[in-house]
């Protein structure tokens, strides 16, 4: 009679983990990065083409949870190409974010291919000073392994007893911002910019189970950074972002301090940088990157202090950064202009 229970017990407690994981999968909030500044789109369309240079790539690889369950795995790239438009000083910004996730034990896949536009108008002649304004939108496919679940009925012999689950489904997703980037004083080096950006405006259907009540919630982002030198050969960056989406809400800000190594300070061929985040109630993060133009190398750790600290020992998400940005052939490269977008 007791291993009856404990069977049936059982079976109930690897139902629930079951359901608990597509819960997680399909109501959490947006996947997120601690090194927000490598996945500009992600945050805010409208900051797609705020660099020094024509071309931009950046990757972004993020491992976390693996000594609490399954591990999860994210993987982001973006591109940018800026070129400027009309007889002035505005430029146009195209762009392409992908990112997949790997999430849990039934290995549920997202998989995001989202273009995006930006259009920068110059605010000043002499001087950076750009209003920004960005869309993007595309396609988005969930999927899960069936194979992987464990419900009651499977012992049964009924199969997973899901009778109108879909394992796979796919949604057009929206976002728009807008943001102001300008230089900061009489330095062109030194800028700043803040953006705001609001995230599934077109409130997709996210349901496996074909419920059209349920919907992704929209999301409302913050951004902010400033960059200033401290000395000839070093500068500190500041950054921040802050995101509400239903009724979570996240907060991260940070800096990094960077020191100039070589003869050319104007044209360093490296460039060192330190530093950490501080997700609030949850992460704090240290940040190592080097630049060696014309790519740059990041690492990061989430060090954990949320509730979860206790069953993690402190370990969180490992996150791997790479970027170049680089300058065309064309005839107007951004390479010699002295107005442009830029951080």
């Amino acid at each position: 009679m007791a291993m009856k229970y404990l069977r049936a017990t059982g079976l109930r407690l690897l139902a629930l983990i079951c359901c608990v994981q597509l819960s997680a999968a399909c109501f959490s909030q947006d996947i997120h990065f601690s090194q927000f500044f490598e996945a500009p789109l992600l945050r805010n369309p409208s900051l797609a083409g705020i660099f020094s240079g024509d071309i931009r790539v950046q990757m972004v690889y993020r491992d976390q949870w693996n000594s609490v369950t399954t591990a999860y795995k994210t993987a982001s790239v973006n591109g940018e190409y800026k070129m400027p438009v009309g007889k002035g000083n505005d430029f146009v910004t195209a762009g392409l974010q992908l990112l997949q996730d790997r999430a849990g034990a039934v290995s549920w896949v997202t998989t995001h291919v989202l273009p995006a536009l930006n259009y920068h108008k110059s605010l000043s002649e002499e001087r950076t000073k750009y209003l920004s304004v960005g869309f993007m939108g595309g396609w988005v496919q969930n999927r899960f392994d069936r194979s992987r679940m464990t419900t009651n009925t499977m012992y049964d012999g009924n199969g997973d007893g899901e009778t109108f689950l879909q394992p796979k489904y796919s949604y057009w997703d929206a976002s728009a911002g807008m943001s102001y980037n300008a230089q900061l004083n009489a330095n062109p080096e030194n800028n700043f910019y803040v953006g705001v950006a609001y995230h599934h405006f077109n409130k997709p259907k996210n349901s496996v189970y074909k419920d059209p009540s349920v919907e992704l919630s929209p999301k409302a982002d913050i951004s902010a950074g400033i960059r200033f030198a401290v000395a000839d050969a070093s500068y500190i960056t500041i950054q921040a972002n802050q995101s509400f989406q239903g009724g979570y809400k996240e907060s991260i800000v940070g800096a990094l301090y960077g020191v100039k190594l070589g003869d050319d300070l104007d044209n360093p061929k490296y460039t060192l940088h330190g530093g950490a985040f501080f997700r609030v109630n949850d992460a704090l993060i240290p940040v190592l990157k080097m630049d060696y133009n014309p790519f740059s190398f990041s690492v990061s750790y989430d060090v954990n202090i949320s509730q979860l600290r206790s069953s993690s020992y402190g370990r969180g998400g490992f996150e791997l950064g790479l970027s170049y940005v680089g300058f065309t052939d064309r005839d107007n490269s951004t390479l010699n202009a002295v107005v442009c977008p830029k951080f």
